[in-house]
Protein backbone atom coordinates (compact mmCIF):
# COMPACT_ATOMS: atom_id res chain seq x y z
CA UNK A 1 0.00 0.00 0.00
CA UNK A 2 1.41 3.38 -1.03
CA UNK A 3 1.67 6.01 1.72
CA UNK A 4 -1.20 8.53 1.68
CA UNK A 5 -0.69 12.28 1.72
CA UNK A 6 -3.66 14.46 2.66
CA UNK A 7 -4.31 18.13 2.01
CA UNK A 8 -7.21 20.51 1.94
CA UNK A 9 -6.36 21.40 -1.66
CA UNK A 10 -4.15 19.49 -4.06
CA UNK A 11 -2.78 20.99 -7.26
CA UNK A 12 -1.66 18.59 -9.97
CA UNK A 13 1.04 20.33 -11.99
CA UNK A 14 3.78 22.73 -10.93
CA UNK A 15 3.84 24.96 -13.99
CA UNK A 16 2.83 28.61 -14.12
CA UNK A 17 -0.89 28.01 -13.48
CA UNK A 18 -0.31 25.58 -10.63
CA UNK A 19 2.26 27.79 -8.92
CA UNK A 20 0.08 30.88 -9.20
CA UNK A 21 -2.77 28.96 -7.56
CA UNK A 22 -0.43 27.67 -4.85
CA UNK A 23 0.64 31.20 -3.94
CA UNK A 24 -2.96 32.40 -3.64
CA UNK A 25 -4.22 29.36 -1.73
CA UNK A 26 -1.35 29.20 0.74
CA UNK A 27 -1.73 32.93 1.42
CA UNK A 28 -5.42 32.23 2.09
CA UNK A 29 -4.27 29.86 4.88
CA UNK A 30 -5.29 26.74 2.95
CA UNK A 31 -3.35 23.54 3.40
CA UNK A 32 -2.00 23.27 -0.14
CA UNK A 33 -0.03 20.45 -1.74
CA UNK A 34 1.45 20.65 -5.25
CA UNK A 35 2.13 17.33 -6.98
CA UNK A 36 4.55 17.99 -9.82
CA UNK A 37 6.27 15.75 -12.34
CA UNK A 38 8.66 18.50 -13.43
CA UNK A 39 7.56 18.65 -17.07
CA UNK A 40 6.17 22.15 -17.43
CA UNK A 41 6.40 23.54 -20.97
CA UNK A 42 7.89 26.68 -19.43
CA UNK A 43 11.25 24.91 -19.40
CA UNK A 44 11.19 25.07 -23.21
CA UNK A 45 11.12 28.87 -23.10
CA UNK A 46 14.62 30.20 -22.40
CA UNK A 47 13.67 33.82 -23.09
CA UNK A 48 10.10 34.91 -22.31
CA UNK A 49 9.76 38.48 -23.56
CA UNK A 50 6.05 39.16 -23.00
CA UNK A 51 5.59 38.35 -19.30
CA UNK A 52 4.55 41.53 -17.50
CA UNK A 53 7.16 42.98 -15.17
CA UNK A 54 10.25 41.62 -16.92
CA UNK A 55 11.17 44.29 -19.51
CA UNK A 56 14.42 42.49 -20.37
CA UNK A 57 12.79 39.07 -20.59
CA UNK A 58 12.96 36.12 -18.24
CA UNK A 59 13.65 32.42 -18.66
CA UNK A 60 10.79 30.00 -18.19
CA UNK A 61 12.87 27.91 -15.79
CA UNK A 62 13.58 31.01 -13.72
CA UNK A 63 9.85 31.80 -13.53
CA UNK A 64 9.21 28.28 -12.25
CA UNK A 65 12.03 28.56 -9.69
CA UNK A 66 10.76 31.92 -8.46
CA UNK A 67 7.19 30.66 -8.29
CA UNK A 68 8.10 27.61 -6.23
CA UNK A 69 10.11 29.74 -3.82
CA UNK A 70 7.21 32.19 -3.49
CA UNK A 71 4.64 29.45 -2.85
CA UNK A 72 6.88 27.75 -0.28
CA UNK A 73 7.32 31.06 1.52
CA UNK A 74 3.60 31.03 2.34
CA UNK A 75 3.45 27.38 3.34
CA UNK A 76 2.67 25.41 0.17
CA UNK A 77 4.11 21.90 0.12
CA UNK A 78 5.58 20.14 -2.92
CA UNK A 79 5.90 16.49 -3.90
CA UNK A 80 7.76 15.22 -6.96
CA UNK A 81 5.49 12.52 -8.38
CA UNK A 82 3.71 11.45 -11.56
CA UNK A 83 -0.06 11.04 -11.27
CA UNK A 84 -1.45 7.93 -12.97
CA UNK A 85 -5.15 8.07 -12.10
CA UNK A 86 -7.83 9.06 -9.67
CA UNK A 87 -11.45 8.80 -8.55
CA UNK A 88 -13.91 10.51 -6.26
CA UNK A 89 -15.11 8.76 -3.12
CA UNK A 90 -17.50 10.08 -0.45
CA UNK A 91 -17.02 13.68 -1.60
CA UNK A 92 -13.22 13.51 -1.58
CA UNK A 93 -10.75 13.07 -4.40
CA UNK A 94 -8.43 10.08 -4.28
CA UNK A 95 -5.41 10.42 -6.56
CA UNK A 96 -2.95 7.66 -7.40
CA UNK A 97 0.66 8.63 -8.04
CA UNK A 98 3.67 6.49 -8.85
CA UNK A 99 5.06 7.15 -5.35
CA UNK A 100 2.10 8.11 -3.18
CA UNK A 101 -1.65 8.13 -2.81
CA UNK A 102 -3.32 11.52 -2.26
CA UNK A 103 -6.66 12.69 -0.86
CA UNK A 104 -8.19 16.16 -0.77
CA UNK A 105 -11.42 18.17 -0.60
CA UNK A 106 -10.67 20.29 -3.67
CA UNK A 107 -8.53 19.39 -6.65
CA UNK A 108 -7.00 21.68 -9.26
CA UNK A 109 -5.80 20.10 -12.51
CA UNK A 110 -3.04 22.25 -14.00
CA UNK A 111 -1.42 19.49 -16.04
CA UNK A 112 -0.76 21.60 -19.13
CA UNK A 113 0.00 20.75 -22.70
CA UNK A 114 2.68 19.34 -24.98
CA UNK A 115 3.49 21.20 -28.19
CA UNK A 116 4.43 18.62 -30.82
CA UNK A 117 7.81 19.65 -32.29
CA UNK A 118 8.62 19.21 -35.97
CA UNK A 119 10.07 15.83 -36.89
CA UNK A 120 13.39 17.21 -38.11
CA UNK A 121 16.74 15.67 -37.12
CA UNK A 122 18.92 18.09 -35.17
CA UNK A 123 16.18 20.62 -34.37
CA UNK A 124 15.96 20.09 -30.59
CA UNK A 125 18.76 22.52 -29.55
CA UNK A 126 16.94 25.28 -31.44
CA UNK A 127 13.76 25.07 -29.33
CA UNK A 128 13.02 28.48 -27.86
CA UNK A 129 15.98 30.08 -29.64
CA UNK A 130 15.18 29.91 -33.36
CA UNK A 131 12.38 27.30 -33.41
CA UNK A 132 9.12 28.45 -31.88
CA UNK A 133 5.54 27.36 -31.20
CA UNK A 134 3.82 30.74 -30.73
CA UNK A 135 3.79 33.77 -33.00
CA UNK A 136 2.12 35.86 -30.28
CA UNK A 137 5.07 35.12 -28.00
CA UNK A 138 7.94 35.16 -30.47
CA UNK A 139 6.86 36.87 -33.69
CA UNK A 140 8.24 40.17 -32.43
CA UNK A 141 11.73 38.75 -31.99
CA UNK A 142 12.05 37.58 -35.63
CA UNK A 143 11.18 40.86 -37.32
CA UNK A 144 12.68 41.20 -40.78
CA UNK A 145 14.08 37.65 -40.78
CA UNK A 146 13.43 34.73 -43.10
CA UNK A 147 10.69 32.64 -41.51
CA UNK A 148 9.55 29.10 -42.32
CA UNK A 149 6.21 27.81 -41.04
CA UNK A 150 6.03 24.02 -40.61
CA UNK A 151 2.71 22.31 -41.27
CA UNK A 152 0.07 21.27 -43.77
CA UNK A 153 -3.33 22.40 -42.42
CA UNK A 154 -5.53 25.50 -42.53
CA UNK A 155 -3.78 26.67 -39.36
CA UNK A 156 -0.45 26.60 -41.19
CA UNK A 157 -1.67 29.04 -43.83
CA UNK A 158 -3.24 31.26 -41.17
CA UNK A 159 0.06 31.20 -39.29
CA UNK A 160 2.06 32.17 -42.37
CA UNK A 161 -0.29 35.06 -43.07
CA UNK A 162 -0.09 36.09 -39.40
CA UNK A 163 3.69 36.35 -39.68
CA UNK A 164 3.55 38.93 -42.50
CA UNK A 165 3.37 41.93 -40.12
CA UNK A 166 6.74 40.79 -38.75
CA UNK A 167 8.52 39.87 -41.98
CA UNK A 168 8.14 40.05 -45.75
CA UNK A 169 9.97 36.73 -46.23
CA UNK A 170 7.66 33.93 -45.04
CA UNK A 171 7.32 30.44 -46.50
CA UNK A 172 5.55 27.15 -45.70
CA UNK A 173 7.30 23.78 -45.47
CA UNK A 174 5.11 20.65 -45.35
CA UNK A 175 7.99 18.17 -44.86
CA UNK A 176 6.73 15.75 -47.50
CA UNK A 177 3.08 15.84 -46.42
CA UNK A 178 0.35 16.63 -48.91
CA UNK A 179 -1.30 19.92 -47.87
CA UNK A 180 -4.66 19.43 -46.16
CA UNK A 181 -5.78 23.03 -46.21
CA UNK A 182 -9.05 23.84 -47.90
CA UNK A 183 -9.58 25.76 -51.14
CA UNK A 184 -10.10 29.06 -49.35
CA UNK A 185 -6.73 28.77 -47.63
CA UNK A 186 -5.14 27.64 -50.86
CA UNK A 187 -6.44 30.85 -52.44
CA UNK A 188 -5.05 32.86 -49.52
CA UNK A 189 -1.60 31.34 -50.06
CA UNK A 190 -1.74 32.23 -53.76
CA UNK A 191 -3.17 35.72 -53.17
CA UNK A 192 -0.46 36.63 -50.67
CA UNK A 193 2.24 34.86 -52.68
CA UNK A 194 3.42 32.57 -49.89
CA UNK A 195 6.08 30.13 -51.19
CA UNK A 196 5.37 26.48 -50.38
CA UNK A 197 7.82 23.58 -50.31
CA UNK A 198 6.45 20.03 -50.05
CA UNK A 199 9.89 18.35 -50.06
CA UNK A 200 10.75 16.11 -47.08
CA UNK A 201 13.19 17.80 -44.68
CA UNK A 202 16.14 15.57 -43.85
CA UNK A 203 18.17 17.85 -41.59
CA UNK A 204 18.62 21.33 -40.18
CA UNK A 205 21.86 23.20 -40.59
CA UNK A 206 22.48 25.36 -37.56
CA UNK A 207 25.06 27.41 -35.75
CA UNK A 208 24.64 26.11 -32.21
CA UNK A 209 21.03 27.07 -31.37
CA UNK A 210 20.48 29.25 -34.43
CA UNK A 211 18.89 27.76 -37.56
CA UNK A 212 20.81 28.51 -40.75
CA UNK A 213 18.92 26.40 -43.28
CA UNK A 214 16.50 23.51 -43.76
CA UNK A 215 17.91 20.72 -45.92
CA UNK A 216 15.63 18.71 -48.24
CA UNK A 217 15.92 15.18 -49.56
CA UNK A 218 16.58 16.38 -53.13
CA UNK A 219 19.97 17.81 -52.02
CA UNK A 220 18.67 21.39 -51.91
CA UNK A 221 18.29 23.64 -48.90
CA UNK A 222 16.44 26.84 -48.05
CA UNK A 223 18.04 29.53 -45.94
CA UNK A 224 15.94 30.37 -42.89
CA UNK A 225 16.46 32.25 -39.64
CA UNK A 226 13.42 30.97 -37.73
CA UNK A 227 10.97 28.09 -37.83
CA UNK A 228 7.44 28.11 -36.39
CA UNK A 229 5.58 24.82 -36.15
CA UNK A 230 1.87 24.05 -36.35
CA UNK A 231 1.95 20.29 -35.80
CA UNK A 232 -0.57 20.54 -33.00
CA UNK A 233 -0.81 19.97 -29.26
CA UNK A 234 -1.44 17.16 -26.82
CA UNK A 235 -3.57 18.17 -23.81
CA UNK A 236 -2.82 16.32 -20.57
CA UNK A 237 -6.46 15.94 -19.62
CA UNK A 238 -6.60 12.21 -18.82
CA UNK A 239 -6.89 12.73 -15.05
CA UNK A 240 -9.77 15.18 -15.48
CA UNK A 241 -11.52 12.69 -17.79
CA UNK A 242 -10.94 9.85 -15.34
CA UNK A 243 -12.68 11.96 -12.70
CA UNK A 244 -15.66 12.54 -15.01
CA UNK A 245 -14.98 16.08 -16.21
CA UNK A 246 -16.18 17.16 -19.64
CA UNK A 247 -13.47 17.52 -22.29
CA UNK A 248 -13.97 19.10 -25.72
CA UNK A 249 -13.04 17.60 -29.09
CA UNK A 250 -9.51 19.04 -28.86
CA UNK A 251 -8.92 17.38 -25.50
CA UNK A 252 -9.19 20.58 -23.46
CA UNK A 253 -10.91 20.46 -20.06
CA UNK A 254 -14.15 22.46 -20.16
CA UNK A 255 -14.33 25.13 -17.43
CA UNK A 256 -16.53 28.10 -16.53
CA UNK A 257 -15.35 31.60 -15.64
CA UNK A 258 -14.44 30.38 -12.14
CA UNK A 259 -12.31 27.57 -13.56
CA UNK A 260 -14.84 24.98 -12.34
CA UNK A 261 -15.15 21.78 -14.33
CA UNK A 262 -18.37 19.80 -14.69
CA UNK A 263 -17.40 17.81 -11.55
CA UNK A 264 -18.11 19.48 -8.21
CA UNK A 265 -14.91 20.35 -6.37
CA UNK A 266 -12.73 19.81 -9.43
CA UNK A 267 -11.10 22.81 -11.09
CA UNK A 268 -8.74 23.23 -14.05
CA UNK A 269 -6.45 26.08 -15.08
CA UNK A 270 -3.79 26.93 -17.62
CA UNK A 271 -3.02 25.38 -20.97
CA UNK A 272 -5.07 22.22 -20.32
CA UNK A 273 -8.19 24.41 -20.68
CA UNK A 274 -9.44 26.23 -23.82
CA UNK A 275 -7.49 29.35 -22.82
CA UNK A 276 -4.93 30.78 -25.21
CA UNK A 277 -1.75 29.04 -24.06
CA UNK A 278 0.24 32.01 -22.76
CA UNK A 279 2.19 32.00 -19.51
CA UNK A 280 0.60 35.16 -18.19
CA UNK A 281 -2.90 33.83 -18.99
CA UNK A 282 -2.03 30.60 -17.18
CA UNK A 283 -0.93 32.60 -14.15
CA UNK A 284 -4.20 34.54 -14.19
CA UNK A 285 -6.26 31.38 -14.50
CA UNK A 286 -4.37 29.81 -11.61
CA UNK A 287 -5.17 32.83 -9.46
CA UNK A 288 -8.84 32.76 -10.52
CA UNK A 289 -9.11 29.06 -9.73
CA UNK A 290 -7.49 29.58 -6.33
CA UNK A 291 -9.92 32.35 -5.41
CA UNK A 292 -12.87 30.21 -6.49
CA UNK A 293 -11.57 27.25 -4.48
CA UNK A 294 -11.01 29.41 -1.42
CA UNK A 295 -14.53 30.84 -1.65
CA UNK A 296 -15.99 27.36 -2.08
CA UNK A 297 -14.21 26.12 1.04
CA UNK A 298 -15.30 29.22 2.97
CA UNK A 299 -18.95 28.71 2.00
CA UNK A 300 -18.66 25.06 3.01
CA UNK A 301 -17.20 26.02 6.38
CA UNK A 302 -20.32 28.08 7.11
CA UNK A 303 -22.61 25.24 6.08
CA UNK A 304 -20.76 22.58 8.09
CA UNK A 305 -20.00 24.97 10.99
CA UNK A 306 -16.31 24.12 10.79
CA UNK A 307 -15.52 27.85 10.91
CA UNK A 308 -17.50 28.02 14.18
CA UNK A 309 -15.35 25.23 15.61
CA UNK A 310 -12.25 27.18 14.61
CA UNK A 311 -13.68 30.32 16.19
CA UNK A 312 -14.55 28.53 19.43
CA UNK A 313 -10.96 27.37 19.65
CA UNK A 314 -9.79 30.96 19.19
CA UNK A 315 -12.16 32.21 21.88
CA UNK A 316 -10.76 29.69 24.34
CA UNK A 317 -7.08 30.11 23.66
CA UNK A 318 -6.30 33.45 22.03
CA UNK A 319 -6.85 37.14 22.40
CA UNK A 320 -9.98 37.94 20.41
CA UNK A 321 -10.84 41.52 21.41
CA UNK A 322 -8.77 44.62 20.71
CA UNK A 323 -7.63 46.79 23.62
CA UNK A 324 -9.34 50.13 24.11
CA UNK A 325 -7.94 53.08 26.05
CA UNK A 326 -8.55 56.77 26.53
CA UNK A 327 -6.91 59.04 24.01
CA UNK A 328 -4.06 61.15 25.29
Amino acid sequence: MKPTKKAEVIIIGGGIAGLSAAVYLSRAMRDTLVVDGGKSMARWEPDVQNYLGFPNGVGGTELITRGRRQARRYGARFVNDMVIGGHKKAGAFVIQGEKHRYTCKRLLVATGIFHIPPDIPGIKPCLGHSMFFCKDCDGYRVQGKTIAVYGYTNETVDYALGMLPYSSCVMIVTDGRVPRWDEMHSQFAREYKIPISEQPIVNVRRNRQQIVSLQFDDSTEVLADALFTTRGDIYFSKLAKDLGAAVNDEGEVVVDVRMRTTVEGLYAAGCVTPANCQMIIAAGQGAAAAQAINRSLFDESLTTHSLRIHRDRQLRNKKTRPSFRARR
